[in-house]
């Protein structure tokens, strides 16, 4: 080996769900909302200046850290912003995982975790689902460097009870406990109150699935005011303007439409449970799902196959080779007409 090629850090690195560009194709696979932005955000968009893309975004983020803090009810020190959900959580695994002792997260959930764990060189455990891909709260009872669970889970769409992250919390005071909410205005009950009763939790969303902006990139992580001004100083100690001015005016925009918010997760939840009952007819079986996709198995038909298949006809879901959860495909939850396509090609592959 090199002598420069010693000093590389080298991580395996997060595989994202395709992004293809296909006329005609259904796209159920990175768990996109098929419904667009709030109609302000497009009026927004049109009144925009072009001009002012020659300055520099604010780096305090003011206008939308304002907005979240009067949508959430919260004071502005208790919100910071980046781009998007991942940003957000790459900088709580940089700033508050810094132990000699394991940080804990379920073996079967978002698969960006373990990769920043490597990243940056922090501890981790891996606290295996039973088999009905619930969490064991009692696994978190143990010594630990911090806790991350994402709720509703990915991909198995699976959501603890308040009660039961709670109990993990309170169990878990001497360290910094991040519930990751990316799917939670699908089903369940935020952890949000619970950052007025414990200092040591953060909750993490993102405008990316419910607010229909997975293009703008915007998360944020709502909390006690010391946690958030250590996050601040990591972030300003990495890159200064990390949101940039389109997202944070029309990020703004979105939370000003509340009606239209519920609108369309009222239209996903109504198909997401329509297609459970027919998948259920069709022989599959999954978790009871409160996320805006199903993670669905069928006894008789490999997942892979059908995976392969479906992208033939230019229907896109998820796929994972990963141990425990191989014969399991993820689908998001499209439109009507897009779901009743699906489940039509399915019905046929299974006549056939």
């Amino acid at each position: 080996m090199k002598t420069w090629k010693r000093n590389i850090r080298t991580v395996i690195p997060y595989i994202p769900g395709e992004q293809p560009r296909q006329i005609g194709m259904i796209k159920l696979n990175t768990n996109e909302n098929p419904y667009g932005p709030a109609p302000g955000v497009e009026t927004a968009i049109k009144n925009m200046d072009a001009d002012d893309l020659r300055l520099y975004p604010d780096p305090a983020a003011d206008i939308l850290i304002s907005a979240l803090a009067d949508y959430y009810q919260l004071e502005k020190d208790q919100v910071f912003v980046g781009v998007g959900s991942d940003d957000v959580l790459a900088m709580c695994f940089l700033t508050f995982f810094n132990s000699d002792k394991p940080i804990l997260f379920p073996d079967i959930t978002y698969s960006f975790y373990d990769v920043w764990a490597e990243l940056f060189r922090i501890p981790y455990e891996y606290q295996p689902l039973d088999q009905n891909f619930e969490i064991v709260k009692e696994d978190y009872y143990k010594v630990n460097g911090g806790i991350i669970l994402a709720n509703p889970n990915a991909p198995t769409g699976v959501v603890q009870s308040l009660e039961s992250i709670e109990d993990i919390i309170r169990h878990n005071q001497d360290v910094i406990v991040i519930i990751d909410e990316a799917y939670i205005d699908f089903g369940g009950t935020s952890a949000l109150a619970l950052t007025q009763k414990y200092e040591n939790l953060l909750v993490v969303q993102t405008f990316s699935k419910s607010r229909s902006m997975a293009g703008l990139r915007i998360g944020y992580a709502l909390g006690n005011k010391n946690l958030i001004k250590y996050l601040n100083d990591v972030k300003f100690s990495f890159n200064s303007y990390t949101m940039n001015r389109p997202a944070l005016e029309l990020g703004a925009e979105t939370l000003k439409d509340d009606a239209y918010f519920k609108e369309t997760t009222g239209k996903i939840i109504a198909t997401r449970e329509r297609v459970k009952k027919e998948l259920k007819e069709l022989g599959f079986s999954f978790a009871d799902s409160k996320a805006n996709f199903i993670f669905a198995t069928h006894k008789k038909y490999a997942a892979r196959d059908l995976f392969e298949t479906l992208k033939i006809k230019k229907i896109y879901v998820r796929y994972f080779n990963k141990a425990r959860i191989d014969n399991y495909l993820r689908i998001s939850i499209g439109t009507d007409e897009e779901m009743d396509a699906l489940l039509t090609f399915l019905k046929k592959y299974m006549k056939e």
